[in-house]
């Protein structure tokens, strides 16, 4: 299929958008024209350096149907400049890999936790010489960075095999084009990643999948990506942190059920290059399942596994009853019946 074949104007891609919505939630704009305006009209989420997250990006005229008239994204640099984003308030709500959230709330950041999107998107990939986690032990793999979600997700695998990541593994920090080049010419053993550079490795058959967080138990029956937002603009704004989450559930169904018009978004936007890659994303990801887990069990077992590798200290109770929030979901799935 052409570029030109993949292309709608815009205004064709935000008509068919907006009604793809309604008509896949079985709801159209009766909900939220019911509900109070929200409290604020701006909002902020934060970028992430890859695409699973996006529900967040197709939401961003979902989120002006729900009146908020001022939607942007904020570019952080770093892992940690994700998090931190949300903890000061410079964002205000945003999805991003839940671990690292589960760190930041243990760090006492001003975050809490507010809806799982969808499960899976991370793959460890290794050479010949890794076919399983256990075989980690003592393997140099590469990570962006140290507290990455990519270094976090690796140590909670670990730990759930009974390795130590602290001293049973060899981690460097490489750039993902870096780590695949590496990876491709065998100068490390295993590296983590998410889409679109998943999609990217499989294409051109650099090493193989040891673990994919989309099919592989337990990884596969725990949200992945959630929905979190800062604390004291949670607690001021109610209806807008409602309004919120529900534009980027709807997205996250349109994603599920219009994957080509999601991906060419994605493309048009440049939150992605490759619209192939894009289009397998959006086609692997179970974005539609929402509703089929549960976050809280989500944030138990993923607090457990980061309390095990020793990076947080707190308890998964405790976790949970300061860092989450599920009335604003519980209500939403009522309301989005689907």
């Amino acid at each position: 299929m052409s570029q030109r074949q993949r292309s709608w104007s815009r205004r064709e891609f935000l008509g068919g958008l907006v009604a793809g919505a309604g008509g896949v939630l079985g709801l159209g704009g009766e909900a939220a024209a019911a509900e109070a305006p929200p409290e604020t009209t701006k909002l902020r989420l934060v970028q992430i350096p890859g695409i699973c997250v996006a529900p967040q990006y197709v939401a961003e005229e979902l989120l002006h149907t729900e009146g908020f008239t001022d939607v942007g994204y904020v570019q952080k640099p770093g892992a940690e400049g994700i998090y931190k984003a949300l903890g000061s308030g410079e964002a205000q709500i945003s999805m991003a890999f839940a671990p690292p959230f589960i760190i930041q709330v243990d760090a006492g950041e001003p975050i809490v936790l507010l809806a799982g999107v969808h499960i899976g998107c991370y793959e460890l990939f290794g050479t010949d010489r890794v076919r399983a986690i256990r075989d980690l032990k003592g393997k140099t793999v590469a990570v962006p960075a140290f507290g990455s979600p990519h270094h976090s997700f690796l140590a909670t695998m670990m730990a759930y095999v009974g390795l130590d990541p602290r001293k049973d593994i060899h981690f460097v920090v490489h750039s993902p084009v870096e780590a695949m080049q590496l990876l491709a010419e065998g100068k490390i053993d295993a590296l983590m990643t998410f889409p679109p550079f998943g999609q990217e490795m499989r294409a051109k058959k650099i090493g193989h999948v040891v673990v994919s967080s989309v099919v592989d138990r337990p990884w596969s029956q725990y949200f992945c990506c959630i929905v979190a937002g800062n604390r004291e603009f949670v607690r001021k704004n109610p209806v807008a942190t409602k309004r919120a989450i529900r534009a980027i559930l709807k997205a996250s169904n349109i994603c599920a059920t219009e994957p080509a018009r999601a991906a060419q978004l994605l493309v048009d936007k440049g939150f992605a290059k490759v619209y192939d890659y894009a289009l397998q994303t959006m086609k692997e990801l179970p974005y539609g399942k929402w509703r089929d887990y549960n976050p809280e069990d989500s944030i138990r077992f993923y607090a457990l596994r980061l309390h095990e590798a020793g990076m947080i200290k707190s308890s998964p109770q405790k976790i949970i009853a300061q860092g989450t929030d599920w009335r604003f979901l519980d209500e939403l799935k009522q309301e989005l019946k689907g």
